[in-house]
């Protein structure tokens, strides 16, 4: 699975200014929306806040991963946000979060979904992948290091 094919430069955005978890996804859902034809911003939203409603996707170290099913959609989406300032999300280590990478998936791509997740996980957990995140402006900049790590992953399970 390549990462790459799941998120576009037209769906990452950098030094986003918010106030709340509720605004942020209301951001990402927005981003998303434009980014995707045939897909709702309220759908998005309402399936961000169901997901966030049964626990936090914060994970910690600054990293939240909001995901949900999304009826009209027929592929994996994922869109991703720099935060300008770190905000409240409920993460388990109380850590405000300032990088979110958002998936949504179709009703019935469970696997696909998991595996996206445990890629995401894995990615977020190395330090030097959060730091390259946080210190560039560039969307581009940030659309290579999130698909040269998944890249860089699947070559190595290859071998």
């Amino acid at each position: 699975m390549q990462f790459a094919n799941l998120i576009t430069l037209n769906r990452i955005e950098c030094g986003v200014s918010a106030s709340s978890k509720k605004r942020t996804l209301e951001r990402i859902s927005h981003l998303i929306s434009t980014g995707v034809e045939g897909v709702d911003q309220n759908e998005i939203f309402d399936s961000l806040i169901a997901r966030e409603k049964l626990g936090s996707t914060g994970l910690g170290k600054g990293i939240a991963i909001p995901h949900g099913r999304l009826k009209s959609a027929n592929q994996t989406i994922a869109a991703f946000i720099q935060l300008e300032k770190g905000i409240d999300f409920d993460a388990p280590d109380g850590e405000p979060v300032d990088l979110l990478c958002a998936l949504l998936v179709p009703p019935n791509c469970s696997d696909e979904h998991l595996e996206v997740l445990a890629l995401l996980s894995e990615m977020f957990s190395k330090p030097e992948v959060r730091d390259k995140l946080r210190s560039t402006q560039d969307p581009k900049a940030i659309h290579t290091i999130l698909t040269q790590f998944s890249s860089a992953e699947n070559r190595e399970s290859e071998q």
